[in-house]
């Protein structure tokens, strides 16, 4: 199994290019299922993830296909991806597939809408909390779906085609927004969505379905409306950058005391992680070409976060901004009101002389002088980005084992922070 070293010490200068979104390429991809027509994806992140989503795609009877990658001025693109469903073959989503990862439990949605019937293993991915299916559930029976529980497999029929329906969300699911949505854009009628998340991956993934012939309206707000057609079509469609691998990269020259662009990042993607930036005493600038980071001497002050749903502070960065704080000058506050179980971390980064207490769903970060390289373990695709973040500041050696969770959300995290002067490699098993 695959290991990061890291000698820490070095300050990141350079430039970073941002990959596609993960978050919005998954259910781009699923959303492929919806029409026989080809779906052109463009700005894809060649990530393990995107590479198993396309094992369960072609179990379906997907054809996929890649264009090859190319260099370009100010950084790299991403890969371009044709997804073909001409027929679906199979309906059944498997346990040893849908178990690697969550976001593979989407397919649920689209197979029902398009083939009236689905059989979809119940997930997998990061143990970070229960994340139950109930909402997707409830979701897909208020557009008329028949569902029921077989041997770890969820059963969905709709005899007939699904029909609009309003469904109200208990609580903001950015999963079951997506899965929901995706259905309704074949079902008959309107269907109104509330309480749906707003993230900008949700409003991406309409903006795509709507080339598709959708009619979706109020994406990235509260509201969604979706006016049922009979048919979608091919479409193309570039996915948006990853606000996540900003903000993280961004705590990683805020940490290392560097400057960097941040190549093809948007700001206005993750407004309150950069505003807490800011406020740690982190210079953040928009540029034509994304986005400039740099802290340069000043030391950072400690900050007070709770995680929410966009616009506010991402459950994703919780990790990342954790590592950063055990290096301010001071007490830091970070609340996890998302998962229930997202502070497992908090023990590996302690075995590098981070100074935490967590009680409940708070964690304190009392700011050290120093850290000290050690071997750590990552517990999840988050938390293994922050063991790299404290281990860029460490004293000595840092080595990060199962980094197959990294590789799950960040493509070429060595060759990123290498070209900006980490001392980082990947050590093969």
């Amino acid at each position: 199994m695959d290991r990061i070293r890291i000698i820490g010490g070095e300050r990141l200068k350079g430039t970073i290019p941002i990959s596609g979104a993960k978050n919005a390429a998954l259910p781009l991809m699923i959303a492929s299922l919806l029409t026989p027509d080809t779906i052109t994806l463009k700005n894809v992140p060649n990530l393990a993830d995107v590479g198993l989503l396309i094992r369960i795609l072609r179990n379906h009877g997907t054809d996929t296909a890649f264009d090859g990658k190319r260099a370009i001025a100010n950084g790299h693109q991403g890969d371009t991806l044709h997804l073909t469903a001409r027929d679906i073959v199979d309906t059944t989503a498997p346990y040893d597939l849908v178990r690697r990862m969550r976001a593979s439990f989407w397919v649920l949605g689209p197979l029902l809408a398009r083939e009236h019937k689905a059989r979809v293993s119940l997930p997998g991915g990061c143990a970070i909390g229960t994340r139950p299916v109930d909402l997707h559930l409830a979701g897909l029976q208020a557009l008329g779906a028949e569902i029921s529980l077989d041997g770890g497999y969820v059963v969905a029929n709709a005899p007939g085609g699904l029909k609009g329906g309003v469904f109200s969300f208990p609580k903001v699911s950015v999963g079951a927004t997506h899965n929901i949505l995706m259905a309704a854009t074949l079902a008959k009628g309107e269907t109104v969505l509330e309480n749906a998340a707003c993230e900008p991956e949700v409003a991406d993934v309409a903006s795509c379905l709507n080339k598709m012939g959708a009619k979706i309206e109020g994406a990235g707000t509260p509201t969604i409306t979706i006016q049922g057609v009979n048919e979608l079509e091919g479409a193309t469609h570039t996915v948006l950058p990853d606000r996540i691998e900003t903000g993280t990269y961004a705590m990683a020259v805020a940490a290392t005391g560097g400057e960097v662009y941040l190549d093809g990042a948007r700001a206005d993607l993750l407004p309150a992680a950069l505003d807490v930036l800011r406020e740690a005493g982190v210079d953040i600038t928009e540029t034509n070409r994304g986005l400039h980071v740099a802290r340069n001497g000043a030391a950072l002050k400690p900050v007070n976060v709770t995680t929410a749903p966009y616009p506010g502070f991402p459950t994703d960065l919780q990790a990342q901004l954790m590592a950063l704080m055990c290096r301010a000058g001071g007490v830091s506050q970070i609340r996890e009101a998302i998962f229930e179980n997202r502070f497992m971390h908090v023990q590996e980064l302690a075995r590098l002389g981070a100074d935490i207490s967590v009680s409940g769903d708070m964690a304190k970060v009392r700011g050290v002088p120093s850290l000290r390289g050690a071997e750590v373990m990552a517990t999840d695709l988050r938390a293994s980005v922050s063991l790299v973040i404290a281990g860029l500041v460490a004293e000595g050696e840092t080595v990060v084992n199962r980094v197959y969770h990294l590789d799950r959300g960040f493509e070429r995290l060595e060759e990123k922070l290498g070209s900006c002067g980490a001392r980082i490699e990947r050590l093969h098993s």
